[in-house]
């Protein structure tokens, strides 16, 4: 495996947790930059979240499929893992995906995407998936990326590296997004 590699992949993950750390610090500064960079597409500093979530996720998206083909020699799917890594990995990218779905459900697009940080009024829910897990949409992530690469990957040695790195990012934004 590359260092190089696993640098820029690192470099090129951080910039979504620096930045909605950055967000969650200091809203009225990426409020103040929202209103000096008129944008078309986006009416609200919130909007600009909403905008930067799925720049964010094709990112995210291609430094994962840019991993699986260079480490793959050129195919995206090596067929190489075995009945139980695909099967565990399908649970997990399920299970991810659904208390994704249930945090968007909850919260809606106000309270995913930091309205409460721009002044808008979200309710805390203490039912599904807030219930279970304190921060339901960070661990639907990981579970999903940790299942991603259980099917893609596993049983390479480069298998974990992208999880653990993504891992110990989601966890750092979770400490440094707590409540005031």
């Amino acid at each position: 495996m590359n260092p190089w590699d696993v640098i820029v992949a690192a470099v090129l993950l951080s910039l979504e947790r620096l930045c909605y750390v950055w967000i969650w610090l200091a809203p009225d500064v990426f409020r103040f930059l929202c209103a000096q960079v008129p944008c078309a597409w986006a009416e609200t500093p919130m909007d600009v979240v909403e905008k930067l979530f799925y720049a964010f996720k094709i990112l995210q998206g291609v430094v994962f499929l840019g991993w699986c083909y260079i480490y793959s020699h050129g195919l995206f799917w090596p067929l190489a893992g075995e009945s139980w890594s695909l099967g565990l990995g399908g649970v997990l990218l399920l299970v991810g995906q659904i208390l994704n779905v249930s945090v968007f459900w909850r919260l809606g697009r106000v309270g995913v995407f930091y309205g409460k940080r721009f002044g808008y009024d979200v309710s805390w829910y203490n039912t599904f998936p807030f219930s279970f897990l304190e921060h339901p949409q960070y661990v639907g992530a990981l579970l999903s990326i940790w299942g991603f690469f259980l099917i893609m990957r596993f049983p390479y040695d480069d298998w974990a590296v992208l999880p653990l790195i993504e891992t110990v990012y989601y966890v750092l934004g979770a400490y440094y997004e707590r409540e005031d």
